[in-house]
C-alpha cells in the first residue's frame, strides 16, 4: 500500500478555501425563509410602485438569474483544446447541455439545465444538478463577442471541467432569498434554493413585510454613506481577497447594515495595475478624481439610477448628463462639444483581465486614458511584486482585523499570487493567540504547515479544528493525507469518505480513496469510488484509466 500512498501528498493535499477567495463556514441565514423574514416579493411592490417595478424589470440585475428555458441563448461549438462539442438546445419541454468527442478517448452525455445566471448583457451560465449537488456548466455565452466558450476558469483546459460548484460567494448576487448550501456541503442546497429569479426590490429596501402594512423601508439614499454604499458593494465589490468575519457570512447581509461587519475586503497596494477585473468597479471608482473631490457626496446612483436602464439609443445624452451636473453645460459646451460621448474618452472599454471576451468599462473616470500607467506586463505580476494587503474600502478599525489578514494573506500563498516569505504563518499565530478556538484559523494554519513540511504540527491543528467543527472539508480532506502517509488506512478512509459523500466536486479526494483501498486489494470499493468520480467528472483521464484497469483481470492499480 505505501508506494501508492507516498503519491497522494502530491497530488491530492487541497486547498483549505471553501470558495475561491472566500472563507466561511455555511449556516441557514436568516433570510432563507423569506416569508417568515418579512420577504414580500415584487409583485407586493408592484401594487404602489407599478412604473418603477416595471422599468426595474427591463435592468440587468432584475434579470440577474431565471429559469434556463427563460430567454434561451441556444449555442452548438466545439472546444479545439479538448475536442470536446458542446450543445445547449431546448428538447422536451427542457434545456440541455450535452457533450460529446469522437476518438479514442470517446465522450458524450448531457445534463439538464434548470437555471441562468447572468441578464446576457455581458456573458450568461447555466446551472445543473447531478445527485442534487449544483453546478456550474462548463460553457459560457460571452456576450460582446457574441459566442459560447468555455468558463472563465477553464480556457486552457485539455479535459471536461463537468465538476465546477455552484457556491454560494456567486449565487448571493444573482438570486434572492438563497438558502446556503446544507450543513457540511459546499454545493448541495435545499429546494428551493431561492425564493426570487434575479436581484428582487427587497435586496436594496429591505424586508418589505411591515412597509406594505403602512410602515417604513430602507431608502438607501437617506442611509450614511459606508452603509448607503455597502449595498452596491454587496455585489460590485471584489478586492483581491475577501474573507468573512468570524461567525458571519457575506449572504447575511441586509440593506442598512455595514458590508465590513460580514467580510472583509482586501486589495494589492505598492504598485500600479494597468488592468482591471471584471467586478472591480467600486475600486476603480475610488480612484477616480471625481471621487476623490466629491467624498461621501458621490455614490454609484450619483451616475446610476438602479431603477433605469437608459436605452442604446439614449445611453451617450443621459450620462452626459449625469457628466454635465457637476462640470455644467459651459464646461459641456467648450470641452469637445463635437463628442458628445463622454464616456468614449473618459470611461473607455478595455478587455477584463480575469474574464475573457469581456469589456470592462473604466471606473477610474482617467482624464487622459492614453497615458494610464503601466510599470508591470501583467495582472499576474502586478499581484506577486504588490508590497501589501489593504482593507478596502478602509473603515477605521483595520487593526481589529488581525485574524481576516491572516487569512487573506494565506489565500494568496496558497494560490500563488504571493512570492517570498509567508506573511501569513506569523499572522496565523498572532490571530490563534487572540482566538485559540477559531477552527477556520486553525485549520489554515494547518494548511501552511503542512506545506512547509511540519506535519506533525499540522496533524495536531487539523484534529482541534474537526474537534471544533467536525464539517470542516477541507481540515478533514488534509488530515487524511497525513494519516495515509503515516501508514494508516481506516481513518483516512473515513475521512476522505466523509468529505467525498459531502463534496464530490472534489474527484482527487474520490481518487484518493480509490488508490488506497485497491493498494489493499478491495478492488471492488475502490471501483465503486472511481465510478463515482466519473459520476461528475466523467472525462477525468486518470480515473477512466484506473476503471479499466480495475476491470481488468486481475485488477491492477496502476494509473
Amino acid at each position: 500500500m505505501s508506494r501508492y500512498q507516498k503519491l497522494i501528498w502530491a497530488l491530492s493535499a487541497t486547498p483549505f478555501l471553501l470558495a475561491a477567495g472566500l472563507l466561511g463556514q455555511p449556516k441557514l441565514p436568516h433570510f432563507a425563509d423569506s416569508a417568515s423574514a418579512g420577504y414580500v416579493g415584487n409583485a407586493a411592490c408592484a401594487r404602489c410602485h407599478s412604473a418603477i417595478v416595471e422599468s426595474y424589470r427591463q435592468t440587468p440585475m432584475a434579470r440577474a438569474s431565471g429559469p434556463a428555458q427563460e430567454d434561451l441563448i441556444s449555442g452548438d461549438f466545439t472546444h479545439k483544446k479538448s475536442g470536446v462539442r458542446y450543445r445547449i438546445y431546448n428538447e422536451k419541454a427542457g434545456v440541455w447541455l450535452s457533450f460529446e468527442r469522437q476518438g479514442a478517448n470517446s465522450l458524450s452525455g448531457k445534463r439538464e439545465l434548470l437555471l441562468y445566471i447572468g441578464s446576457g448583457r455581458r456573458g450568461r451560465s447555466y446551472l445543473f444538478s447531478v445527485d442534487g449537488f449544483l453546478f456550474e456548466s462548463p460553457v459560457n455565452w460571452y456576450a460582446d463577442q457574441h459566442l459560447w466558450d468555455m468558463t472563465p476558469a477553464y480556457q486552457g483546459v485539455t479535459e471536461m471541467p463537468l465538476n465546477l460548484p455552484a457556491n454560494a460567494s456567486c449565487l448571493q448576487c444573482h438570486v434572492s432569498g438563497m438558502q446556503p448550501p446544507l450543513k457540511g456541503t459546499e454545493n448541495r442546497y435545499a429546494d428551493p434554493m431561492f425564493s426570487y429569479n434575479g436581484v428582487t426590490c427587497e435586496r436594496c429596501h429591505g424586508p418589505g413585510g411591515n412597509h406594505v402594512r403602512g410602515g417604513a423601508i430602507i431608502n438607501p439614499s437617506r442611509l450614511a454613506p459606508a452603509r448607503r454604499d455597502s449595498i452596491c458593494m454587496e455585489c460590485h465589490l471584489e478586492g483581491n481577497v475577501a474573507v468573512e468575519r468570524a461567525g458571519k457570512h457575506a449572504y447575511d447581509f441586509h440593506p442598512g447594515d455595514l458590508l465590513s461587519d460580514y467580510v472583509r475586503h482586501y486589495v494589492l497596494a505598492g504598485t500600479q495595475q494597468e488592468s482591471l477585473g471584471a467586478v472591480t468597479q467600486v475600486e476603480a471608482l475610488s480612484r477616480s478624481q471625481c471621487k476623490i473631490k466629491s467624498g461621501d457626496a458621490m455614490a454609484c446612483t450619483s451616475c446610476h439610477n438602479p431603477h433605469v436602464s437608459p436605452p442604446k439609443n439614449e445611453r451617450v445624452s443621459y450620462y452626459r448628463g449625469k457628466c454635465l451636473k457637476c462640470h455644467d453645460d459651459s464646461f459641456g459646451a467648450k470641452h469637445h462639444a463635437e463628442q458628445p460621448d463622454c464616456t468614449q474618452c473618459h470611461m473607455p472599454a478595455s478587455l477584463s483581465a480575469d474574464i475573457a471576451h469581456t469589456q470592462v468599462t473604466d471606473h477610474r473616470i482617467p482624464r487622459r486614458p492614453w497615458t494610464q500607467p503601466s510599470s508591470v506586463s501583467s495582472d499576474s505580476d502586478w499581484k506577486k511584486t504588490a508590497s501589501r494587503l489593504v482593507l478596502f474600502p478602509d473603515s477605521g478599525d483595520a487593526g481589529s482585523d488581525t485574524r481576516e489578514l491572516a487569512l487573506a494573506w494565506a489565500f494568496l500563498e496558497q494560490t500563488g499570487a504571493r512570492d517570498g516569505k509567508s506573511e501569513a504563518q506569523p499572522l496565523l499565530r498572532t490571530a490563534l493567540s487572540q482566538s485559540p478556538n477559531d477552527p477556520i484559523l486553525l485549520s489554515t494554519l494547518g494548511y501552511i504547515e503542512q506545506k512547509h513540511g511540519k506535519v506533525d504540527v499540522a496533524l495536531e491543528l487539523y484534529q482541534k479544528a474537526l474537534a471544533l467543527d467536525p464539517d470542516l472539508v477541507d481540515a478533514a480532506a488534509n488530515l487524511a493525507v497525513i494519516e495515509a502517509n503515516q501508514g494508516r488506512l481506516r481513518e483516512p478512509i473515513r475521512l476522505w469518505q466523509s468529505v467525498f459523500d459531502r463534496a464530490p466536486a472534489r474527484s482527487a479526494i474520490g481518487m484518493n480513496i480509490a488508490k488506497v483501498l485497491c493498494g489493499a486489494g478491495e478492488f471492488a470499493r475502490a471501483r465503486s469510488s472511481v465510478i463515482r468520480v466519473l459520476a461528475f467528472n466523467p472525462d477525468m483521464a486518470a480515473a477512466r484509466h484506473l476503471l479499466q484497469n480495475l476491470d481488468r483481470r486481475p485488477p491492477v492499480c496502476e494509473l
